[in-house]
C-alpha cells in the first residue's frame, strides 16, 4: 500500500472519471495529490471525498484550464508550496468528439487540439523544472487507441491522440538523461462520462468486438497509471501502454 510513499502527483482532469480514480488510488498508495479541473465544485468534492476516506488532507483541488500556462504554473506552485515538490504528472484532461473530417468545424478542431494536445505540451513544459529539482520524475500522458489506429470519424480526436503519442516519445528522449520518464497510456472504450456521447447500439457493437467482451473501467486505467507512476516501472520510458481489452489486437 506504499508504492507512492513520499511522492507528490499532479493530475489534470481530476474531478471525475479516470482522473478521480487515479487520485483515489494514488492517495491510497501513500502519495500526496493535487487534482486540477475546470469543474471547480466537483473537483473540490472529489478531493474532500478522498481525504475523508484516507483520514488526512492528502489531496488538494485547484482550478486548472490545461490550455492556460498560468493555470499550470499555479498548480505546480501548489504542489511545491503545500507538499514540497512534484514527482508525478498525469496529463489526463481531454475531450472527445465523433465528427468526421468534413464535419469538423475550425472552431471544434481548435478546441480539441488546444485541450488534448496543447494541454499535454503545456503540462510537461511547466512541470519538468519542479521534477528536475527532485532528481527525476514520471510523466504519464493519457492518449487513446485512437492515437494508434484510425476510424470512420473522430478526426480531430485521432489527430490529437496521435500527437500525444509522439510528444511523449520526444519528451522521453529529451529528459531521460535527467531521470524524468515519459510514457503514454492508450485506453480503449472506458466506461466514463466522456464516452456517453457514443450511441448505446454502437457501444454494444464495440463491446462485442473486444476480446474481453466488456468496456474498461476508470479503475482499470488507474492501476496501469499507478504502475507507470511508481518505481516499479523505473526502466520504462518513451513507450505506449495499451489498455483496451484486446481491441487493437483484432
Amino acid at each position: 500500500m506504499d508504492r507512492l510513499r513520499g511522492k507528490v502527483a499532479l493530475i489534470s482532469g481530476g474531478a471525475r472519471g479516470q482522473g478521480a480514480a487515479e487520485a483515489k488510488l494514488f492517495a491510497s498508495e501513500g502519495a500526496r495529490v493535487v487534482i486540477g479541473d475546470v469543474r471547480d465544485d466537483l473537483c473540490g468534492e472529489t478531493a474532500n471525498l478522498i481525504n475523508g476516506a484516507i483520514g488526512s488532507a492528502v489531496v488538494r483541488a485547484v482550478h486548472l484550464d490545461v490550455t492556460r500556462a498560468a493555470d499550470w504554473r499555479a498548480a505546480v506552485d501548489t504542489c511545491v508550496r503545500d507538499f514540497g515538490g512534484l514527482d508525478i504528472l498525469v496529463n489526463n484532461a481531454g475531450i472527445f468528439n465523433m465528427s468526421g473530417l468534413e464535419d469538423t468545424s475550425e472552431e471544434l478542431w481548435d478546441s480539441i487540439v488546444n485541450i488534448n494536445q496543447k494541454g499535454v505540451w503545456l503540462g510537461m513544459k511547466e512541470c519538468v523544472t519542479a521534477m528536475r529539482r527532485r532528481g527525476g520524475g514520471s510523466i504519464i500522458n493519457i492518449s487513446s487507441v485512437a492515437g494508434l489506429t484510425g476510424s470512420t470519424g473522430s478526426t480531430a480526436y485521432h489527430g490529437t491522440k496521435g500527437a500525444v503519442r509522439l510528444l511523449t516519445k520526444a519528451a522521453a528522449v529529451q529528459y531521460g538523461p535527467e531521470k524524468i520518464r515519459v510514457n503514454s497510456v492508450h485506453p480503449g472504450i472506458i466506461n466514463t462520462q466522456m464516452v456517453d456521447i457514443i450511441p448505446e447500439a454502437m457501444r454494444s457493437q464495440f463491446q462485442n468486438l473486444v476480446p474481453l467482451r466488456r468496456e474498461g473501467t476508470a479503475e482499470d486505467v488507474a492501476k496501469l497509471v499507478l504502475f507507470l507512476a511508481s518505481d516499479d516501472s523505473s526502466y520504462c520510458t518513451g513507450a505506449e501502454f495499451v489498455i483496451d481489452g484486446g481491441l487493437t489486437a483484432i
